[in-house]
C-alpha cells in the first residue's frame, strides 16, 4: 500500500549527483521515538558514501476523509547527517500529499498522533501539531512527483548540532476509501544521506496565504516578505501547491532601487501539474533588502465561498522557494499574507506588477492542455 517503487529511474528535479544504489539503515526504538543510527557504507567503487534511510507511516490505517497523521524520527544528537536526496515512497491514490518537516522537537513523542490544524481527528489517537519547536519544512511532495536530488555539493544538515533534531513526516488522506477493507499504510519517504560534511547548505522558504474566493469568481492570493538578515542565498529549486481552484502559482525576486522595481521569475507552475520541486527560472542571488513575493491565481466555479483551509472543501495558496548558502540557512521559514479580502501586493507599495506574466502560463504547459483534470473537485 501506498508504494511508488524503490527505484531511480524516474527523471530528477535539479541534480548534480549521481546516486548509487544504497544500502538501507537498521532503525530501533529507543524512549517512543525512531532513532537513526549509522548505517551500512555504500562499497567503496562508488563516487559517494550514500546511506538510506525510511520515514515511513508504521502501517496506520486512517479511518476518516482528511486525516492528517504525523510520525517522528529522531535523530542521533552526536553525529550530523547531510541529506542530499528524498525518494518519494506514495501514491496519489493513497495520499493526497506529505510534508516532512525538521523539528526542534516533535508536536508528541507517540509513535502516531493527529496533526491537522482545522481538519478531523480520528478518535483514539492524540492530537498535537506537527513541531513543539524550531518547525520547518525541508521536503514536500503530491500528485505523484518523482524524487528529488539535490544539486551537488548542497545538503539538508541534520542532528548533531543543527537545529533539526528530529524529522516528522506528515501525511493527508483526503479520501479513506483504500482502507475500507482493513489495508494500511506506510507512505513516506526514503532520504539518501551522507557522514561527510557538504560545502552549502540547504534550505526552504515557504509562501503562504490566508483569505478567502468568492463564489463565480477569478482571486488573486498575493504575499510578500522582505529578506532582513545578512545572509545570501541561491534559489534552485521550487514548488507551488493548491487544492481544485489554483490555475497558475508564481514567484518572484523583487529589487528595489529608488523608484524602479525589477521584478525577476523564480517560477511559475500549473498547481494541477505534478507537485515537484522544479528548476528555477534562472539562476539569481537573494540578498538582505529584497522581496520576495509570490500569488495564486485561484478561479472558481462554485456557488459558495472557498476558504484557506486544510481541508478537501478548502483551498491553499503555497509556493516554496528551496535555496543553497554558504552559510547558515535563513531563520525565517515562512512569509504569509492574510490574503483576499485584507492583502493585495498593490497595497505593500509594491510597483510595476507583472499582473498578466503572474497569472498566465505559455502555451501548452497547463494541465487543462495536457490533458490532466484538477486533482479534486
Amino acid at each position: 500500500m501506498g508504494r511508488e517503487g524503490s527505484g531511480w529511474a524516474a527523471p530528477a528535479a535539479p541534480s548534480g549527483t549521481q546516486l548509487p544504489p544504497p544500502v538501507e539503515d537498521k532503525m530501533v526504538w529507543r524512549a517512543d521515538i525512531l532513532v537513526l543510527i549509522a548505517g551500512l557504507a555504500i562499497s567503496a567503487g562508488t563516487a559517494e558514501n550514500l546511506k538510506k534511510f525510511p520515514v515511513l507511516m508504521p502501517h496506520v490505517k486512517p479511518e476518516r476523509a482528511e486525516t492528517y497523521f504525523c510520525t517522528p524520527i529522531r535523530i542521533d544528537p552526536s553525529q550530523e547527517y547531510y541529506v542530499t536526496a528524498f525518494q518519494p515512497n506514495a501514491t496519489r491514490e493513497t495520499a493526497h500529499h506529505m510534508l516532512l518537516y525538521g523539528c526542534e522537537t516533535p508536536g508528541s513523542k507517540e509513535e502516531v498522533w493527529n496533526c491537522g490544524e482545522m481538519a478531523l481527528a480520528q478518535p483514539g489517537i492524540d492530537s498535537a501539531p506537527v513541531c513543539k519547536t524550531g518547525s520547518q519544512v525541508i521536503y514536500a511532495w503530491a500528485l505523484d512527483a518523482p524524487r528529488l536530488v539535490l544539486p551537488e555539493g548542497v545538503a539538508f544538515r541534520v542532528g548533531g548540532k543543527s537545529s533539526i533534531q528530529y524529522m516528522v513526516l506528515q501525511v493527508h488522506y483526503a479520501s479513506v476509501e483504500k482502507f475500507k477493507d482493513g489495508s494500511t499504510d506506510d507512505s513516506g519517504v526514503f532520504l539518501y544521506y551522507t557522514e561527510e560534511p557538504q560545502p552549502k547548505s540547504a534550505g526552504v522558504l515557504l509562501l503562504g496565504t490566508g483569505g478567502r474566493i468568492n463564489p463565480n469568481s477569478v482571486e488573486y492570493m498575493e504575499t510578500a516578505c522582505t529578506i532582513n538578515e545578512n545572509k545570501v542565498i541561491h534559489p534552485f529549486a521550487f514548488r507551488t501547491h493548491t487544492h481544485a481552484l489554483g490555475r497558475v502559482v508564481s514567484g518572484y525576486k523583487v529589487t528595489r532601487q529608488g523608484f524602479n522595481v525589477r521584478w525577476q521569475l523564480i517560477g511559475k507552475k500549473d498547481p494541477q501539474l505534478p507537485q515537484m520541486f522544479y528548476p528555477v527560472a534562472e539562476d539569481m542571488v537573494i540578498r538582505k533588502g529584497d522581496t520576495v513575493a509570490a500569488r495564486c491565481t485561484m478561479e472558481s466555479k462554485r456557488d459558495r465561498i472557498t476558504r484557506i483551509g486544510s481541508t478537501n472543501e478548502d483551498e491553499m495558496c503555497n509556493f516554496y522557494i528551496m535555496y543553497w548558502t554558504d552559510g547558515k540557512i535563513l531563520n525565517r521559514k515562512n512569509c504569509f499574507s492574510l490574503g483576499p479580502p485584507f492583502y493585495y501586493w498593490s497595497r505593500d507599495n509594491l510597483r510595476n506588477i507583472p499582473d498578466k506574466d503572474a497569472s498566465s502560463l505559455a502555451v501548452g504547459t497547463s494541465a487543462v492542455e495536457q490533458g490532466i483534470a484538477p486533482h479534486q473537485i
